[in-house]
């Protein structure tokens, strides 16, 4: 008996602290409310749940693991940001708006005079990516949220060495998490060649509770200073064979030209917090890359260390800034109430929303909570469409003139956890090939019907809010 007011007392003990945190420091009312739900519900787990995924980070200086003020004093030394969003480049008002907001919150312009190739599938990917390895001269920064033994990596380790062989410098990062399964075998390998591999957030005595939910979802390759990679491809076997979700589907971009020098400051900062190693006193680091073609791209680089909610804050310009249609391709579709919103408003309004979204994915939890938004979305007249074939790809394009294609997903993780990179075109001709894959993609997946959806199982209903009641973790 004593040990149960004990362990009573205890619990409420946590639940309180948990109670004040969750007032204090929580981003909104309905995820503040589930996470007291969870808190009292679920005794010293749901406390540990709401440590590891619930604290607001923005708010609490404490757990600023990234953004010290050593790491801020590096950011503002070595790069050297433009007056202005650098707006005469771009052609239309919604362009330039959209591009104010990110210049504004990352401090990143939109650059001119860059070259795109899309990639449409892992192969496509992989082969650009291997030509663009053999073929260079200085150095190959790499940064996967996914590295993993297999096929895909084995070819790129083959090359890898004989690049080093010719004294090519070569960098890697990968999440720690995400990376799980990179055996430490090939990770002794690489360094015995003289490859410079670190983890990100790796886990440390002293930050583990609270690093273990910011994780780095960024897929980016740098070579030389002159090709840049971005998108949602990992370095995994799953994009070139079969498994559960069959071969998985994804959208990455090759970049000739001045953005990549963007994409380049992301991978040189993420590579001081790795490893307090200082690149940019180098010069082949940091000069200008040369021009590349006539497609004007802007970076956004999110993460919890900004002040902003960064990539919620784009996606959320793309939807209210339409004008006539608004298509979307992601894998996880867990939109936060504010985007939940702005898609029935766009819809309600008249403009043409399409959702292209996997019948199911690899996580049933993510599955069913998506599953859980569609009966108000068909209301208000968004259309979706269910595909059988897992897509991973993370594309959003506005009236056929402003694309969006990184590494970030329709949730919560995504926009206020991870650390994110995407690249906004603003261009007719790239949005207009996008597009057409996207209808390709449609024409290949089934359109839900509000009255047929609504006769859904109640198991299946039961399901979906369980797991939407669970969201805030996702």
């Amino acid at each position: 008996m004593i040990t149960y007011y004990i362990l009573g007392g205890a619990h409420l003990l946590l639940f309180f602290w948990a109670f004040y945190n969750i007032l204090y420091f929580g981003v909104k009312p309905s995820k503040s409310l589930s996470w007291i739900l969870i808190t009292f519900f679920f005794p010293f787990l749901g406390v540990f749940a709401f440590i590891l995924f619930g604290i607001n980070r923005r708010k609490i200086k404490f757990f600023e693991l990234k953004e010290t003020k050593k790491r801020k004093n590096f950011i503002a030394k070595s790069f050297e940001t433009k007056d202005d969003a650098n707006l005469d480049v771009l052609k239309n008002i919604k362009q330039k708006k959209i591009s104010q907001l990110i210049y504004n919150t990352t401090n990143i312009s939109a650059e001119e005079k860059n070259n795109v190739t899309l990639l449409k599938n892992g192969e496509e990917t992989f082969e650009a990516l291997y030509e663009a390895l053999r073929n260079a001269k200085k150095f190959i920064h790499l940064q996967y949220y996914i590295i993993e033994n297999g096929e895909v990596l084995s070819k790129m380790l083959k090359i890898i060495e004989e690049k080093r062989k010719e004294g090519i410098e070569i960098r890697i990062l990968y999440d720690t998490i995400g990376s799980y399964y990179l055996k430490n075998k090939t990770k002794n390998r690489l360094k015995e060649i003289g490859v410079e591999i670190y983890p990100e957030t790796p886990f440390k005595f002293g930050s583990f509770i609270f690093s273990l939910n910011f994780r780095n979802h960024r897929k980016i390759a740098i070579i030389d200073n002159e090709i840049g990679f971005t998108g949602g491809v990992n370095v995994t076997d799953e994009y070139i064979h079969d498994n559960d979700l069959g071969i998985w589907q994804d959208t990455h971009l090759r970049i000739n030209g001045c953005a990549v020098n963007s994409i380049h400051k992301s991978f040189l900062r993420d590579f001081y917090y790795a490893t307090e190693k200082d690149l940019t006193t180098t010069e082949k680091y940091t000069e200008l890359c040369k021009d590349g073609g006539d497609t004007t791209i802007q970076i956004v680089s999110s993460g919890p260390d900004y002040d902003q909610s960064v990539v919620m804050q784009q996606y959320l310009s793309f939807i209210n800034l339409a004008e006539k249609s608004i298509c979307v391709l992601n894998p996880y579709f867990v939109p936060t109430f504010a985007i939940l919103e702005a898609f029935k408003i766009a819809a309600l309004s008249g403009i043409q929303v399409t959702l292209l979204l996997p019948k199911k994915s690899d996580s049933k939890v993510a599955t069913y909570s998506m599953y859980s938004y569609f009966e108000t979305l068909l209301k208000a007249g968004v259309e979706i469409y269910l595909r059988e074939d897992f897509s991973h790809s993370k594309v959003i394009f506005i009236d056929d003139d402003v694309a969006s294609v990184g590494s970030t997903n329709f949730d919560c993780r995504s926009f206020e956890h991870n650390y994110e990179l995407n690249a906004i075109i603003y261009c007719k001709t790239i949005t207009s090939e996008i597009k057409q894959e996207f209808e390709e993609r449609k024409q290949k997946a089934n359109k839900l019907d509000l009255e047929t959806f609504r006769k859904r199982s109640n198991k299946q209903k039961t399901l979906e809010r369980i797991c939407r009641f669970f969201s805030p973790l996702l």
